[in-house]
């Protein structure tokens, strides 16, 4: 299996952290059976956490039925199900030493904007590049409904030399964190909204994957470019880096990737069908 690279003194920990806002797809069965089968095959550890902090869209039926259609799968997880709706203030309080070194400030842009920016990037949606408009205002400064953005520039003056292991095969080797391109292509990412108990995808994923012992991510593509985002971040708050996959994207006949809307290709469909487990391996091509 493609990835297995670890010494025998190191656990294999991987996790599947979908989002509760909508049914499972075939995207999602090939992310969670690939997760799921690499650490069975490495005598490791499958987590399941629920990113849930958007909740507006997230919803109790959804939650249920992924587990129900993760069980279908024969997928089986260790320990409890994490819910991050349950741990917004746990992420927010760790936010304290990056204010305290002073590489965050207050952010009072356009609340669709900042919004759209706690969110998990999707593939084809561009988050703008932030101007800076409310850079350098002091934290003192903050009122309630203002966003908390990373300094990108003075964190990376903190971390000039970072990298991370990528065994995913579009990308696999080692990539080396260029100041000059992540302050350009990626900015002051949003962290957290004051006011509204949401956190984004960025932090939270960050602090979930270092506080179970993850050491392998493995997740699509999409997400590949906005891997040195979490890595900057583990950084800055002495958290361990994990080895990195990002795999191919399921597309449909038109190579558009799936997405939670398309619920054609729903597993709930497929099941209702008289699809087997079975089948749904094949589909994905596993």
């Amino acid at each position: 299996m493609v990835g297995l690279t670890q010494t025998a003194q190191r656990a294999f920990i991987t996790r599947f952290a979908p989002s509760p806002t909508g049914p499972l797809h075939l995207g999602h069965a090939y992310s969670a059976i690939l997760a799921h089968d690499m650490a069975r095959a490495a005598q490791g550890r499958f987590l399941l956490r629920m990113e849930d902090t958007d909740t507006e869209r997230s919803k109790y039926a959804y939650e249920a039925q992924i587990l129900d259609d993760l069980s279908w799968l024969g997928l089986t997880w260790d320990g409890p199900v994490h819910r991050q709706s349950e741990h917004i203030a746990d992420y927010t309080a760790r936010l304290e030493p990056l204010a305290a070194r002073g590489l965050l400030y207050p952010c009072s842009c356009t609340r669709s904007d900042i919004r759209a920016a706690l969110a998990a990037p999707q593939e084809g949606t561009i988050h703008p590049h932030y101007p800076g408009t409310c850079r350098g205002r002091p934290m003192a400064s903050r009122q309630p409904g203002d966003a908390l953005r990373l300094d990108l520039a003075a964190a990376l003056a903190l971390a000039p030399d970072l990298s991370f292991t990528e065994t995913g095969a579009a990308h696999a080797g080692q990539h080396r964190i260029d100041p000059a391109a992540a302050t350009t292509r990626i900015g002051d990412v949003v962290l957290s909204r004051k006011g509204e108990d949401i956190v984004a995808y960025f932090l939270a994923s960050a602090l979930d994957d270092a506080d179970h012992g993850v050491t392998h991510v493995i997740r699509g593509e999409d997400l590949f470019d906005f891997t040195p985002v979490q890595v900057i971040l583990q950084h800055l708050l002495g958290l361990p880096t994990p080895t990195y996959q990002h795999h191919r994207l399921i597309r449909d006949e038109t190579g558009k990737r799936l997405a939670k809307r398309d619920d054609a290709r729903a597993l709930s469909k497929y099941r209702a069908e008289g699809a087997t487990p079975q089948d749904i391996r094949r589909m994905v091509g596993l």
